[in-house]
């Protein structure tokens, strides 16, 4: 794969979570009842950044937790063939029935990853109302799903891929568009 472009580097990441959070707090009235959701493994550390600005903004903290999707995909056969799938478990620090859940992930592309989430989600507790936030959309649904909350919309061809790196986990903060 060639790199044909870095769509947002760090700076823009960092504008588009505090324009998330903004959205997040004037959507729900506050953080009243708000727990954001982040799905392994990227979108665990943008819901933690999320949370960060939220609570500098509302001066309070917004609980915030992990969710393993890897039982609750529709591709688990194709990807697992030759080798268990790595389980690495849910962490929910409260009770999600009755809360306003933000779904948090890093691309929003198919659809199937969050559809996987929402049933992930399901499972746990009743939750009032399920809300997405991604960093990227790239379009190409598959599934009739959209997002609440956008970083950035990145028109995309099927023959590119968007990578996003992370400080926590790529040493670097940038998204970038790869040729096949």
């Amino acid at each position: 794969m060639n790199q044909k472009a870095v769509v947002l580097d760090a700076q823009a990441i960092g504008r588009a979570l505090t324009r998330i959070a903004h959205q997040i707090i004037e959507k729900n009235k506050g953080i009243e009842n708000c727990v954001l959701v982040g799905i392994r493994t990227r979108g665990i550390f943008i819901a933690e950044r999320l949370a960060a600005k939220i609570e500098e903004i509302e001066g309070k903290p917004i609980p915030v937790g992990e969710l393993d999707i890897t039982l609750y995909r529709d591709d688990l056969t194709k990807k697992t063939d030759d080798q268990e799938p790595l389980v690495k478990g849910s962490d929910i620090p409260v009770e999600l029935t009755d809360k306003k859940v933000i779904l948090v992930d890093d691309v929003l592309y198919t659809g199937r990853t969050v559809r996987a989430g929402l049933d992930a989600v399901m499972d746990l507790g009743r939750p009032s109302s399920i809300q997405l936030a991604v960093l990227v959309d790239r379009g190409h649904r598959e599934l009739p799903i959209r997002a609440d909350y956008v970083g950035k919309n990145i028109p995309t061809s099927s023959s590119e891929k968007v990578v996003v790196e992370l400080e926590d986990v790529d040493k670097v903060d940038q998204v970038s568009i790869f040729e096949k």
